[in-house]
């Protein structure tokens, strides 16, 4: 809890005005929300300088305080970084927006007509570390599905962070908005995220993003109800019939386009009838990229490179130029691996056997599997949704990637005419 009643105070109006801001917000037309995503875009392509020169002085703190490699990678922003952050607002601009829409609807027999309609939740909460990428996103699609934004972004990117959340509500006003439809509690510290967690009744809703220990201390600490945000521990099983040079060319995107995101692949698994055919060309690619390869007994005979695995390396979510891989006998012991290390996030069978290739889509239980395909396409952008808020690895509200509709909840429209209930 935050210690001083100053603080407390302005914790408490940053809320409240958060509340003020989503009531103009919710009933804004669209045109007028696009005007501002394009303001937003404009003003993060005008001043990428300011933008680059805070991010170098949180990359420069955070090496200094020990920050891994993959945070240190989900941290980074350059110019095409920057570029590709701009067109994504522009992308989301172009969406069509959800508020608004029916859901379905119908005439009863005494003429009452109902329908049901997506509406903003109100009050977003986002919790997350080490992501600039994130305020922009969330702030674009929170305000384009008709919600303010409360963000708690963490010191890593504190400086960044507040350069961007600046140029965000300054893009918004200069629309005729209020520049509180996008805030950040960081000068609070993580008494403030405490605070946030604890604002039943003033947030509607509370995302976090980031490390496993982060997301699990949202989950079990917060009374606002938490969509939950899942750790990557992302396998691939290469099947007896797969295809080796998709197998090569697969394994390699999702570990290492970008190893320090979620949708990365953290686990191989190899159909033993396979290991010879396919195994080694998969390995040395890998291991031409700078891969560390850990593997079990099998996986060491055939490429001695390998480091031994064990249990803390099924469990793992690397972020990091890391593989641990395992030979399997087959289909079910695959599965059974899944089953027990999954977090639920993408997971991506290689086969040529249409059988396997559906019972593998039908009995994993991910929010993303995938047949011959990179893990790395689970993903907002990919999917086409602009930007995502996060990859939803619960069922309930949401799972998957989350885009606009994922920003609304529902409420029932009656119309009538002077009907009474019989």
């Amino acid at each position: 809890m935050l210690q001083s009643p100053v603080d407390s105070l302005r914790l408490t109006l940053t809320l409240d005005s958060a509340r003020r801001a989503s009531i103009v917000l919710a009933s804004t037309p669209t045109l007028q929300k696009n005007r501002a995503l394009t303001a937003i875009a404009d003003s993060l392509r005008r001043n990428t300088a300011d933008i680059l020169a805070a991010n170098r002085d949180d990359l420069t703190a955070g090496a200094a305080n020990g920050l891994s490699a993959g945070l240190l990678d989900r941290l980074t922003l350059d110019d095409a970084r920057v570029a590709a952050l701009a067109d994504a607002v522009l992308q989301i601009a172009l969406l069509t927006d959800p508020v608004g829409e029916v859901v379905r609807g119908s005439s009863l027999p005494n003429g009452v007509k109902i329908s049901q309609v997506r509406v903003p939740f109100g009050v977003v909460g986002v919790i997350y570390e080490a992501r600039p990428n994130v305020t922009v996103d969330i702030a674009a699609l929170a305000l384009k599905s008709g919600n303010a934004v409360v963000l708690r972004g963490g010191s890593a990117a504190e400086n960044t962070n507040r350069v961007l959340v600046a140029l965000l509500q300054t893009a918004i006003e200069s629309v005729g908005l209020p520049g509180d439809i996008v805030q950040t509690i960081d000068p609070f510290g993580r008494e403030g995220a405490t605070e946030l967690m604890q604002a039943r009744g003033q947030v509607d809703v509370l995302i976090p993003r980031g490390s496993a220990g982060l997301i699990n201390a949202v989950v079990t600490q917060s009374t606002v109800p938490v969509i939950e945000t899942g750790a990557g521990v992302v396998h691939i099983f290469l099947d007896e019939s797969a295809n080796r040079d998709w197998a090569v060319e697969i394994v390699h995107n999702s570990k290492v386009q970008r190893p320090s995101v979620c949708n990365a692949v953290e686990t191989l698994l190899v159909h033993e009838g396979a290991a010879d055919r396919v195994l080694p060309a998969v390995l040395a690619r890998l291991a031409a990229s700078g891969v560390t390869i850990h593997g079990d007994s099998r996986v060491q005979a055939l490429f001695p490179d390998a480091v031994p695995a064990g249990e803390f390396d099924w469990e793992t979510e690397y972020m990091s130029l890391d593989l641990a891989v395992a030979v399997v006998a087959g289909l079910d012991e695959a599965l059974a691996h899944i089953r027990r290390y999954s977090t639920g996030h993408t997971e991506s069978i290689i086969t040529n056997d249409i059988v396997n290739s559906e019972r593998f889509l039908n009995e994993v239980d991910s929010a993303a599997v995938m047949v011959n395909a990179s893990t790395r396409f689970t993903d907002g952008g990919e999917f086409g949704f602009g930007a995502e808020v996060g990859i939803s690895t619960q069922k309930l509200h949401a799972r998957g990637p989350m885009g606009l509709p994922e920003l609304t909840s529902t409420k029932w429209i009656v119309r009538g005419t002077g009907q009474v209930r019989a």
